[in-house]
């Protein structure tokens, strides 16, 4: 058996690479890819793989998008941190997942499901289960943006709508969310959890620390190697955007 990985952060795609090896050493992993554009670069110039394993938040975007720009030929696992919801529509629509961090049963599990619906991805049968996929992923580029947190201080519990939000800070293993009036609070979500919470026209993902709000940016700046310095209201040193995220960035701040 073939199969492709389709994940933006190295070790993840090394480790899910090891547990596929552990389970099957006679599975063949024929690529490992880390963006939108590349998995589609390779499923047009490639024979395809049995299976494929698809992260849902990649480099460039996320992974519905190369359904969009090509055919994906083989069955797909995806691998994600959504929540309860967008798992169910996934399994009701005989797609499996894996939720990070991914062990070695659910590996085992997915593979059984996997043998189970083989005959769901022949030839003759391939293209409503591709249309179904199509139909999930549009779905979920249009949720129900979260609009408040609860959130502890001492013993009491709060709310704190979207609103008051100036940014959440992944810090000494902690994601900390920056309220308005400058308290902050621990939140019980990752940043790529908080990505498909989060309105992305009022937030952005600034880099692997930081997803502000517009209101939270105060100056943006030039930086070296064609990266951008952003001053956030409340921190006194500026965010780095990578060179890869600035032209996103500026879509995003011109409204796109």
């Amino acid at each position: 058996m073939r199969v492709v990985i389709i994940e933006d952060e190295a070790l993840a795609a090394e480790r899910l690479g090891n547990l596929i090896r552990q389970y099957d050493p006679a599975i063949e992993i024929a690529a490992c890819l880390d963006s939108v554009q590349e998995a589609v670069d390779w499923f047009r110039s490639t024979p395809p793989p049995e299976l494929a394993f698809f992260d849902i938040q990649l480099a460039d975007g996320r992974s519905f998008e190369i359904f969009e720009q090509c055919q994906v030929p083989c069955p797909v696992i995806f691998t994600t941190a959504y929540d309860e919801y967008a798992l169910r529509a996934f399994k009701v629509n005989s797609v499996d997942y894996l939720l990070k961090p991914i062990d070695a049963d659910s590996l085992r599990q997915a593979f059984a499901k996997y043998a189970r619906l083989k005959a769901a991805f022949a030839p003759e049968g391939q293209e409503g289960l591709l249309q179904t996929v199509r139909q999930v992923a549009q779905s979920i580029h249009q949720p129900a943006w979260k609009n408040r947190f609860a959130v502890k201080s001492g013993a009491h519990l709060h709310s704190v709508p979207v609103e008051d939000i100036l940014y959440f800070l992944y810090e000494e293993k902690i994601v900390w969310l920056r309220r308005r009036d400058g308290k902050k609070f621990a939140v019980d979500y990752t940043l790529e959890q908080l990505e498909t919470l989060l309105d992305p026209a009022r937030f952005f993902r600034l880099n692997r620390q930081v997803i502000a709000s517009f209101a939270a940016i105060k100056t943006v700046t030039a930086y070296a190697n064609s990266r951008l310095a952003v001053q956030l209201a409340g921190q006194q040193e500026p965010i780095i955007v990578s060179r890869e995220r600035v032209q996103d960035f500026k879509a995003w701040l011109d409204g796109g």
